[in-house]
């Protein structure tokens, strides 16, 4: 009973004091492990097989311009040298068979064939430089009227409708040559007006024929064989650039 009447000690009846965290936010919240960085395994694609070295042959009748599109295929495709064969109009069917597209003059019927009409040419009369047809600025059939006309062995415009012109008593000559006779005064020569440039002279003349037969310059290619090249040539021929779709 010694202990009666003491007051407890301070604190003794109480439970342990809790104690509190006073570490530093940091501590508290330590930061996150960087992530291990994984490494991706690329496996190498195939490269694309070298494109094989070839060669555009783009066959011409005489009298086409083909100028401008070749110049457009240089600078659109300097890795495919394009190679320029002059053809005969009067084969151009044969020659297709050794070329990838041909101008050509129609008609040319054959179903084997794809057969792009590009533009029409007037046809003209071509006659020595002094001859009195010259003097006017155009001629219509009806001033050939007594006029003795040149038969052409590589002739491009077929039979012509010429009331009261004469055929010449001698035989067919080719272009060049029937041109040159009729420089020297004997006859006239009728052709696309192409042609009389072509074999321009000197000594010769020509004037349009307004009412004669125009000739239809065309790109052929064999249907069997439309490839990536022959698209894109058709392309430059149709206008559309680099970026445009087929």
């Amino acid at each position: 009973m010694a202990n009666q009447g003491r007051r407890p000690a301070k604190g003794a009846s109480r439970g342990t004091p809790v104690r509190r965290n006073k570490a530093a936010p940091a501590e508290r919240f330590p930061p996150q492990k960087p992530k291990k960085k994984t490494t991706k395994v690329v496996f190498d694609s195939p490269q694309p097989e070298p494109e094989a070295p070839r060669t555009f042959r783009l066959g011409a009748v005489p009298g086409a311009t083909p100028g401008k599109w070749v110049d457009a295929w240089k600078q659109r495709m300097p890795h495919v040298p394009l190679e320029l064969v002059e053809i005969e109009a009067a084969s151009s069917r044969a020659a297709l068979d050794d070329l990838d597209a041909a101008l050509v003059r129609l008609p040319l019927l054959d179903e084997s064939l794809h057969i792009i009409p590009l533009y029409d040419e007037l046809p003209v009369v071509v006659a020595a430089a002094d001859s009195h047809l010259m003097a006017a600025d155009d001629l219509t059939a009806a001033d050939l009227e007594g006029e003795i006309v040149i038969a052409l062995t590589d002739d491009v415009l077929g039979p012509l409708d010429l009331p009261g012109a004469l055929p010449a008593t001698f035989a067919a000559l080719p272009t060049d040559d029937a041109i040159a006779t009729a420089a020297s005064g004997v006859g006239i020569v009728i052709v696309p007006m192409s042609l009389a440039r072509k074999h321009h002279r000197k000594d010769a003349d020509h004037r349009i024929l307004t009412d004669g037969p125009t000739s239809t310059v065309a790109l052929a290619w064999p249907r069997e064989r439309t490839t990536l090249d022959v698209e894109t040539f058709v392309g430059i021929v149709r206008g559309r650039t680099a970026n445009s779709s087929r």
